[in-house]
């Protein structure tokens, strides 16, 4: 049977209160071993070494296929299709006229997306049998909104910048919180908060009137 956690994340609005969400409680991960064991005890008509065999085939198939361009459907699971990004070290370019243009030495596969087929979600909710199975509570916050945004100005004032783990640690948050709570920060010319650089070279400084 299995068991759903209702876990409480932090409210960016800064009002003090939480929200919830919903997620199924893991007990272990499967390995291919044991997970195509199970396939042959629950349908004996394929030997573990032939669904082992077919498996293989399926996913250098499937790697071939992605990687010349071709999205890959496949009913009951779903569809294939691989993401694009740049290489490690390599910076985020725009459209503008004066930026190097990329070239295919600069890109490469990050990863590959599944929208999950339909049918496949209808299966698994047809056999889950929920029962609650705990909660997991964050500490509340300590400061508002206003509160942490007047703390991060004031360690501005006090030491030129700030990063956004110190932000995070400034105001007892997560280091994801604390990215996704500048964001909108930044974006409020009101906060006095400006951001400069990219990535792990992104600082936050004062405005010229805060």
């Amino acid at each position: 049977m299995a068991k759903y956690i209702k876990k409480e994340i932090v409210d960016l609005n800064g009002k003090g209160a939480t929200q919830a969400y919903y997620r199924m409680k893991t007990w272990r991960k499967l390995d291919t071993e044991e997970f195509l064991k199970r396939c042959h005890d629950f349908n004996g008509a394929f030997s573990e070494s032939i669904l082992k065999g077919a498996l293989s085939a399926l996913t250098q198939q499937l790697a071939y296929e992605l990687a010349n361009g071709f999205s890959v459907k496949l009913d009951g699971l779903g569809v294939f299709n691989a993401k694009i990004g740049l290489c490690e070290n390599k910076e985020q370019d725009d459209f503008s006229e004066d930026v190097t243009k990329r070239n295919a030495a600069s890109l490469q596969v990050t990863g590959v997306s599944l929208k999950v087929d339909k049918e496949l979600v209808k299966a698994i909710n047809k056999d889950c049998d929920l029962e609650r199975g705990g909660e997991e509570r964050i500490n509340q916050q300590k400061y508002t909104l206003e509160e942490r945004i007047e703390r991060a100005r004031d360690f501005i004032r006090k030491n030129g910048y700030m990063r956004n783990y110190e932000y995070a640690q400034l105001n007892g948050l997560a280091n994801s919180t604390a990215s996704r709570e500048l964001i909108r920060i930044t974006d409020d010319p009101r906060s006095g908060i400006r951001s400069e650089g990219r990535k792990s070279s992104k600082v936050y400084l004062l405005c010229e009137q805060a």
